[in-house]
């Protein structure tokens, strides 16, 4: 377990190695591709990404699948995250990413006698929160018109989560396409527009905003 990230804010090494002992985590590490959790809406469990990157994937009636979350080191996933989903959800590695698991009622239970899982517990409701607030902002994203403003405005979204103008893109262009809904090779064709005029620059996926000022 790595005990640097804001899911475990408050609890020092000795007692979050305590409450998570007592919570009966377990903690796996997973390679790119591999499957972290399948059929998640029917499980009722807490995954917790210690580092690394996974995608939760929606997969139709059909089996055509689409991207639903992008999942960095810090963020959770849940069943009941996902819950008003009428498909089967699966989590999947990017990269090299480690992964805690715990139950969430084991975890509800335990917050009521037990100042570390309470303080736990309020962490991870936290990180919620805040992935909420990207939804709402994927949302946005969603109902902005061209594809050069949806493209600029999740740029805008990685710089305000990084805090910084160069950033690192963690999904693929395809995986991209789809989180935008919008056609691959469109977004290649208005990538290259915004690398052509100067207003981003990308080497090796790492995208720098230059200027937003051409926004239309």
């Amino acid at each position: 377990m790595i005990n640097n990230n804001k899911i475990y804010n408050n609890i020092d090494n000795v007692n979050l190695k305590k409450v998570m002992t007592t919570l009966h985590s377990s903690t796996y590490n997973y390679t790119n591709g591999q499957t972290i959790a399948y059929q998640l809406t029917n499980r009722d469990i807490i995954g917790i990404i210690e580092q690394g990157n996974a995608t939760v994937i929606r997969v139709g009636y059909d089996g055509e699948k689409s991207l639903v979350d992008n999942l960095t080191t810090g963020d959770v996933f849940l069943s009941r995250f996902y819950s008003s989903i009428n498909s089967e959800i699966i989590v999947v590695s990017i990269k090299k990413t480690t992964v805690t698991f715990i139950e969430y009622e084991e975890l509800l239970k335990k917050s009521q006698t037990s100042t570390n899982a309470y303080i736990l517990l309020n962490n991870i409701l936290n990180v919620i929160n805040t992935m909420i607030e990207n939804k709402n902002e994927r949302i946005n994203l969603l109902t902005t018109k061209t594809i050069r403003n949806k493209l600029l405005s999740y740029f805008s979204m990685l710089s305000r989560q990084y805090n910084s103008k160069s950033f690192n893109l963690q999904i693929s262009y395809t995986d991209l396409a789809d989180y935008l809904g919008i056609d691959r090779s469109a977004l290649m064709r208005e990538f290259k527009n915004l690398k052509d005029e100067g207003i981003i620059k990308e080497i090796n996926k790492k995208i720098t905003i230059l200027t937003e000022s051409s926004k239309k």
